[in-house]
This record gives C-alpha cells, sequence and structure tokens, in this order.
C-alpha cells in the first residue's frame, strides 16, 4: 500500500512539475519578444542596423574575381581635418583605390575614363574626409570610406564602383 501511495504522490508531483513548467515557458516567451522587438527599436534608432553593411558586403561579394577593375589614384593624398575639441590642426593622409564592376552599366560608360575624371574624384574625397574631426575619423573610418563612395557613385550617377579602399591612411 505505501509503494502505491508514494507512486501516486510522484504522478502528481510529475503533473504540477509539467504545468509549472508551461506556464513558465510562455510567461517567458512573451517576455523575449518584447525585449526582442525593444533592442530592434534600439538599434534602428542608432542606425546599427546591418541591411546597409550587408548589402555592401554582398555586393562586393557577388562580383566574380575576374569582374572586378582595380584603380589607383596616383597621389598619396593629404587632407586636413576638422578643427576638434583640442582646437589643434590634424591632417590625414590616405592613398585610395577604387573598386569596379566591368560588368555592370556604368563601366562601359564611364570605366576607361576614370582616370581622366581623377581631380574630380579627389575632390569628392576631400570634401568628405575634411568634414570629419579626427577623433571621428579615427573612431570610424568605415564610415568615411561608406560616405566617399556613395559621393563617387553619385557623381557618375552609377554603382559601377561599389567599393573605395584605404591603401594607406595615417592621421596626424
Amino acid at each position: 500500500m505505501k509503494k502505491n501511495l508514494v507512486s501516486i504522490i510522484i504522478l502528481a508531483l510529475l503533473v504540477v512539475n509539467v504545468i509549472l513548467t508551461s506556464v513558465m515557458l510562455f510567461s517567458v516567451t512573451g517576455t523575449m519578444k518584447k525585449t526582442s522587438a525593444l533592442i530592434d527599436g534600439i538599434s534602428m534608432a542608432l542606425s546599427l542596423e546591418l541591411g546597409e553593411d550587408t548589402e555592401m558586403a554582398a555586393e562586393a561579394e557577388s562580383v566574380p574575381m575576374e569582374n572586378i577593375a582595380v584603380y589607383k589614384l596616383a597621389e598619396e593624398m593629404t587632407i586636413p581635418l576638422a578643427t576638434g575639441a583640442d582646437g589643434k590642426d590634424h591632417f590625414c593622409q590616405l592613398s585610395v583605390s577604387l573598386s569596379m564592376n566591368t560588368k555592370a552599366d556604368g563601366y562601359k560608360d564611364y570605366g576607361a575614363t576614370v582616370s581622366e575624371k581623377e581631380d574630380l574624384i579627389k575632390g569628392e574625397i576631400v570634401s568628405v574626409v575634411s568634414g570629419y574631426t579626427i577623433e571621428e575619423a579615427k573612431a570610424d573610418t568605415d564610415a568615411m570610406r561608406k560616405n566617399i563612395l556613395k559621393r563617387i557613385q553619385n557623381l557618375y550617377g552609377s554603382e559601377f564602383i561599389y567599393n573605395v579602399v584605404f591603401r594607406e591612411i595615417f592621421f596626424q
């Protein structure tokens, strides 16, 4: 009789355990959904959404190596940076290369004449880089590179140039 009573108590505790586990599962799931939505909202507000980065990376990955042409700007550029919190003059010295997709529409029209427009490209680079302070430029060179890319794409009205690479970059 005692063995049957112990078995019934164990069975009752097992059922109570299953019920409490399911209640806890449903209460935690709702909280996790709310937390996930909150984190998504914060990341969008802080512009940490990865969509823009993944688009650029996906485009760079989708261009086969045989369809890539690289144009190196001939001269190293020394650009004065915006005055920062310290009030001193700072400079950025950089060498830039442009990656072009030879199968893109704009490459047929502009690819061969990129060297003729090098001064315009340098002007866009100077315009972007000179807007950064030394602290901003050191902290986020990727943002600076993306801004240069957007300006060059707007200059040509085409996205055949799909990547900007800093071969060398120094700050003083």
